[in-house]
């Protein structure tokens, strides 16, 4: 699944080919990526601008002209650019016409992606029951020291907790206790404040560098579109064989049903 440097990736490709863009019509080919009625989406779209480009947690967020476009990719959700008359994907479920000509599909060989229309004005702290995101002030070693204390869970499912931290998901939490020499399994409860500043620093430190790399995978764009995902070339431990820091053997166990890498010498 897209997590919060590949949906960003995709946000910022986005804004530079379709913003300001006008939608001439929509065509939903699989009803269920809607939510609600079809048929009122394509109605409340049609005329519509692409204005601004937001990202919260792992949701695209665009903000039309009096609405706002909400899109989850889930699993294998992508979009695609193209020229009217273009052979379109398989697996494409909506596509948006703009009057320029081009195309903006969006392809879901999974099904699981969903799209919907809220207000323009809706108050994103509260959207999802998501927590802070990783780069606002509000993710700090205090707030971090503060839900510690009332967890008692595996430091790997807290930071997979949406609620917790807003877009991590399971390549970066395995890069994060990476990082702080941290296991997976050990108790969120059993740290030090030292380890809650790594946590909050590490965390904004791996999300940047795996944005500036383009993320981790392509599968949420088509490479042709500029998305390298160079960033699964950097990972020190998720996927690997041997640790990228010290050679040894990684490890795998399964933490709330995830599988989580983590190296025994470098991670105490």
């Amino acid at each position: 699944m897209p997590e919060l440097p590949e949906v960003e990736t995709v946000l910022r490709t986005l804004e530079n080919h379709i913003s300001n863009a006008v939608i001439e019509d929509v065509k939903i080919y699989y009803a269920k990526t809607v939510e609600g009625d079809a048929a009122e989406f394509r109605e409340r779209l049609k005329g519509q601008s692409f204005r601004t480009f937001e990202r919260r947690g792992k949701y695209l967020l665009f903000g039309m002209d009096n609405v706002l476009l909400i899109s989850h990719l889930r699993m294998e959700g992508r979009y695609r650019i193209l020229n009217r008359g273009e052979t379109r994907p398989k697996h494409t479920h909506v596509v948006f016409e703009l009057t320029d000509g081009r195309d903006l599909c969006y392809i879901d060989s999974r099904k699981f992606g969903r799209m919907s229309l809220v207000d323009a004005d809706m108050d994103r702290r509260s959207f999802h029951g998501l927590g802070p995101e990783p780069f606002s002030e509000e993710f700090s070693q205090e707030y971090i020291h503060r839900i510690v204390r009332s967890r008692r869970v595996p430091l790997k499912s807290l930071l997979l907790d949406q609620s917790f931290c807003a877009g991590i998901g399971n390549i970066y939490a395995d890069e994060i206790l990476a990082a702080c020499g941290l296991r997976p399994g050990r108790s969120c409860q059993r740290i030090t404040k030292a380890d809650e500043q790594h946590i909050a620093e590490e965390t904004r430190r791996i999300l940047a560098e795996s944005i500036r790399q383009g993320g981790t995978t392509v599968h949420s764009f088509s490479p042709e579109e500029g998305v390298t995902g160079l960033f699964q070339l950097s990972c020190m431990v998720h996927g690997k064989q041997t640790c990228g820091r010290c050679g040894a053997d990684i490890k795998v166990r399964r933490i709330g049903g995830r599988s989580s890498y983590y190296c025994p010498a470098c991670q105490k």
